[in-house]
């Protein structure tokens, strides 16, 4: 089963997926989609209130932020790894929960990014909205930065997220019963 959708002006066939018995829905993934990518990221530009950094956690998020930054002219992005690196030091860390993950994730911002975002405006950006749970551990991981959550935004907005007034999308991603029909 698939769900044919319009997103930035680009046709794509999303493939309907169980997350429980009685819920199920379309799975949105932008990898190696360079034109999807590209047209999403230039939407999501012209929607943007003004920002100084832009920050997503990985990993779907990543080719849309390096994309809106490349589009914009930046060349600075921010990123919450799932796991830290040998690399990170003075590691931010915050615990987070989705609908798509079967257990706690944690997120973690190297102490460099984090000095760059203290009293700096942060633009939030996911490929999906549904629970918010990722969202708020990536404003958590902002505001422990000192940082200024200037706004939110995704490609799509999935469920309940869709009658948040906190969150610029671009399309609502409807969710679905186990026979491919639309929840009410």
């Amino acid at each position: 089963m698939f769900y044919r959708m319009n997103i930035a002006g680009v046709e794509r066939d999303l493939p309907i997926c169980k997350v429980t018995d009685d819920l199920y829905i379309a799975a949105f993934v932008i990898f190696g989609d360079v034109e999807l990518t590209e047209k999403c990221a230039g939407a999501l530009l012209k929607k943007a209130p003004d920002y100084d950094y832009i920050i997503t956690a990985e990993a779907k998020g990543i080719p849309l932020i390096h994309e809106m930054a490349r589009q914009s002219g930046q060349n600075k992005y921010m990123l919450a790894r799932k796991g830290p690196k040998l690399y990170m030091r003075d590691i931010l860390d915050v615990a987070v929960h989705s609908i798509t993950t079967a257990k706690e994730q944690h997120l973690y911002l190297d102490g460099n990014d984090a000095a760059l975002m203290k009293g700096k405006r942060i633009l939030i950006i996911d490929d999906v909205i549904s629970t918010g749970e990722s969202l708020t551990a990536l404003e958590k991981l902002v505001e422990a930065a000192g940082g200024i959550v200037c706004g939110r935004m995704a490609i799509l907005a999935e469920g309940d997220a869709q009658n948040r007034d906190d969150i610029i999308y671009l399309e609502k991603l409807p969710v679905f019963n186990a026979d491919g029909t639309l929840k009410g």
